[in-house]
Order: C-alpha cells, then sequence, then structure tokens
C-alpha cells in the first residue's frame, strides 16, 4: 500500500537495510511476492515498486525534471517519431534495490515493445538517487543524470476502450543491462496489474499518458510516495460524463 517513504523505509526495509549486497542479491532481491489482482477500469495502477520522484503533465520539448541545469524532455525520453504531439502526463518511479521489480500492467491493453538504442556506450550508476531516498529520506532531482543515457525499453500499451495509447519506459542501471519481458511475443493483450517484465537491480519505471480531450485524469499519490506495482492507483480516469 502508498506510504510516506519515511514510514515505506521504517516500517519495511528496517530489517533488511543492514545485510550485505550478497545477501540482499541472492535471497531478497528476486521475490516475487502474490499479489491480489486488481481490475478497475476507473484508475490506472502503478506499474512499479517504488518511489514516485516527479509526476505531472508536459509538452514533448518541455523539461520533465531539471538535472544539474540541464532539462530532460519528454522527447528525450521516448526518441520516437511517431509520439503524439501536445500534452503528456509522466509519472517516474524509481525503484531502489529494495523493491520488488516485477513490473505490472496498469491498465489493460495490447503490448508492444522495442529497447531503445543507447545514447551513450556506457550507462550511469544510479545508486546516488537510491541512497538520496534511502539514508537522506528525499528526492533529488540532481541525481537523477542516468536519465540521459542508460539502458531502456518503451512498451506502447493500446488502451482500445479508452481510444489512446500510453506508454510504460524502463530504465536499468548501468551494470546491469537487463530488462527481461517475460513473453517475447509481439502485441499480446494484458488484463490489467497483470505481470509482464522484471527490471535487475537499480532501475526506474515511468508511465507517460498522451492526454486528448475526450478524458482527464487525477493524480491520486504525492511526489515522494513509496508505491507498489498492483496495489496502488496513481490515476483516477474522469471521463467526459464525469467531467461538469
Amino acid at each position: 500500500m502508498a506510504k510516506l517513504l519515511s514510514d515505506w523505509v521504517k516500517e519495511d526495509i528496517a530489517d533488511v537495510k543492514g545485510r550485505s549486497v550478497r545477501w540482499l542479491s541472492e535471497r531478497h532481491f528476486f521475490r516475487d511476492p502474490m499479489r491480489p489482482i486488481k481490475s478497475d477500469r476507473d484508475f490506472f495502477f502503478s506499474p512499479a515498486d517504488g518511489v514516485i520522484i516527479y509526476q505531472k503533465i508536459v509538452k514533448e520539448d518541455d523539461a520533465v525534471i531539471e538535472v544539474k541545469g540541464r532539462n530532460y524532455s519528454l522527447k528525450e525520453a521516448v526518441r520516437d517519431p511517431e509520439y503524439p504531439s501536445g500534452l503528456s502526463l509522466v509519472i517516474g518511479i524509481f525503484m531502489t534495490f529494495y523493491d520488488v521489480h516485477i513490473n505490472r500492467i496498469p491498465y489493460p491493453g495490447v503490448l508492444s515493445y522495442r529497447e531503445l538504442e543507447p545514447i551513450e556506450s556506457l550507462n550511469r550508476p544510479m545508486l546516488a538517487m537510491e541512497n538520496s531516498l534511502i539514508d537522506e529520506l528525499t528526492v533529488d532531482h540532481d541525481n537523477a543524470d542516468y536519465l540521459h543515457s542508460n539502458q531502456r525499453v518503451l512498451n506502447k500499451v493500446s488502451a482500445i476502450d479508452l481510444g489512446l495509447n500510453y506508454y510504460i519506459l524502463q530504465f536499468a542501471d548501468y551494470d546491469v543491462d537487463s530488462i527481461t519481458p517475460f513473453d517475447i511475443s509481439p502485441h499480446r493483450s494484458y488484463e490489467q496489474n497483470e505481470r509482464f517484465s522484471q527490471i535487475r537491480y537499480g532501475s526506474q519505471v515511468d508511465l507517460i499518458i498522451p492526454l486528448t480531450n475526450s478524458l482527464k485524469f487525477k493524480f491520486l499519490q504525492e511526489e515522494g510516495t513509496h508505491v507498489e506495482a498492483g496495489i496502488d492507483p496513481l490515476l483516477k480516469i474522469q471521463r467526459p460524463f464525469e467531467l461538469s
């Protein structure tokens, strides 16, 4: 369930925080706990366990965040010439080493994906962001320079009943390069909150929704909140008949 960052660190990871990297890697990291499959098409659920480090509505060339004086835009994130222009909603979720790293489909649809070409020859470590979250209990965007370079996979989900495509953008840490989909079949249908992929070790997942005139979305969580995939709703869908 959604928790303040400080509460999550205190209640959920205090018992394992002092464990060795080897123990965490072998006995903790790859866990895949049983979870109820929630289905409610009034909501987009979280695609990942982790901490919300930004959420906003932006144009394609607008800064999602500023990293050490350099803007990080949606255009730079998706690097897709077919991505629609106009406003988009974006929510970034940082997955710490202590999180479950199974990703889930936030709203049902048909999934296709592709690995984006690397921007640089080397990925950058994501440990600085994790340290700011776990040790300092703050979201420090200056530690997010990995967004400009690291391995990423862009998943497009066609949500037919909403009449739109949305995206799940996955980032991997610098020394891993391991985003592993569970099914490589193209254009497969997924139910809401069904498992579809795993990212190994430090990572981030962004939910990106190109906005239309027919639907509005209400943010349900705050930046700095820890959320769980398939459990916590991120957005309430407001359909035309609800907009009065």
